[in-house]
């Protein structure tokens, strides 16, 4: 029996390192905070829209408080209209509930709707992101530094995929009366229908959140979980270069940690507390270069493009060149007699004699 287990943890774990991973990878358990797979957790990374998950935990602290209600609405200020997608593209000044705007803050990750949640809850967005910073403090995220409140690129605002689980496990345990929203796979708002951005919601048995994240400068992130016969596994992946390849590896250490979890309990594994730091942990640092999508620049069909724009510069440098030339032999004179070949021609006999 226990060959059995060790060839199936092996298997597992093979099937759970397999892709090539370009950032931080992490798997716990969120009632526990065991770890069961940790890849380079206290690296810093760029969030993206995973600095959302910070917002929204804000924005339930704020409902709790008895600061903000569910159906209280919230204006489209300037700052929040300015922001670039995704967004809900709504005009300065229209107002939706707040109740509406945390679907869209998670589901439809609009980077507009944190703007108006964060001004709602701070005053403030600069208030708001003070609030995040010393929420991080609290919850011991201490290589994390928050900049905005929707994970937009800024070079200062790092996390590490350790202070995300921390952040998630406290979502999870204080405010489970909101869990419904980070499985909702899609969301309306009037006659729109927007799709969640995490695919592992409609292709993952067991899967029921939580978000996704994307910059050209980190890559593919998300924190995943699932769950199955009463346990929840998260995974948090960070820096993958394809959205494809970040679900893949997410679900694979997710299916990893269900097969292990059991086995794993028998013998103790480290928690995110117990786990040992890593005290040359490196700092956040671009991929751009490795990402592969139409919005950096960096796409299969921009790559296809850019060769064929590169083929047609060369025919029509060659076309140019050759033309010039072309041009001097028509307009060139004739070449002058040779009058060796002319006095030959002159004394040559004449034909059939």
């Amino acid at each position: 029996m226990l060959t059995r287990k060790l060839v199936s943890v092996v298997a597992a774990a093979a099937v759970a390192l397999s892709p090539a991973a370009a950032g931080p990878a992490l798997l716990f358990d969120a009632a526990t905070g065991r770890v069961l797979y940790a890849e380079d957790a206290d690296a810093q990374w760029y969030p993206a829209s995973l600095a959302k998950i910070m917002t929204a935990f804000l924005v339930f602290e704020a409902i709790k408080n008895g600061k903000l209600d569910l159906q209280d609405k919230i204006t489209v200020s300037e700052l929040a209209h300015s922001q670039p997608p995704s967004r809900l593209g709504l005009p300065v000044g229209a107002q939706i509930s707040v109740e509406t705007a945390l679907h869209a803050l998670i589901v439809k990750s609009a980077n507009d709707a944190a703007v108006m949640l964060a001004e709602a809850v701070g005053g403030s967005h600069d208030a708001f992101v003070e609030q995040m910073n010393a929420a991080a403090q609290r919850l011991r995220m201490t290589r994390t530094r928050f900049v905005n409140a929707n994970g937009l690129p800024a070079p200062e605002q790092v996390t590490t995929a350790r202070d995300l689980a921390r952040v998630t496990i406290a979502v999870v345990q204080q405010y489970p009366v909101y869990a419904h929203m980070w499985a909702m796979p899609e969301m309306k708002m009037g006659k729109r229908r927007m799709r969640n951005h995490n695919p592992l919601l409609r292709t993952y048995d067991g899967a029921d959140g939580m978000k996704t994240g994307f910059i050209c400068d980190s890559g593919f992130n998300i924190v995943a979980s699932a769950t199955r016969d009463g346990h929840r596994l998260f995974a948090v992946v960070l820096g993958e270069v394809t959205g494809k390849e970040r679900s893949a590896r997410a679900a694979n250490l997710l299916e990893h940690g269900f097969q292990t979890n059991s086995w794993k309990a028998m013998f103790g594994t480290h928690t995110l507390e117990t786990l040992p730091a890593d005290g040359e942990a490196k700092s956040a640092a671009s991929i751009r270069s490795s990402v592969i999508s139409w919005a950096c620049g960096t796409g299969r069909s921009a790559a296809r493009s850019k060769r064929r724009r590169t083929r047609a510069a060369a025919v029509k440098r060659a076309t140019q060149k050759a033309a010039p030339d072309k041009a001097a032999a028509v307009k060139a004179p004739p070449p002058p007699p040779n009058p060796v070949t002319e006095i030959s021609k002159s004394k040559a006999p004449a034909a059939g004699k």
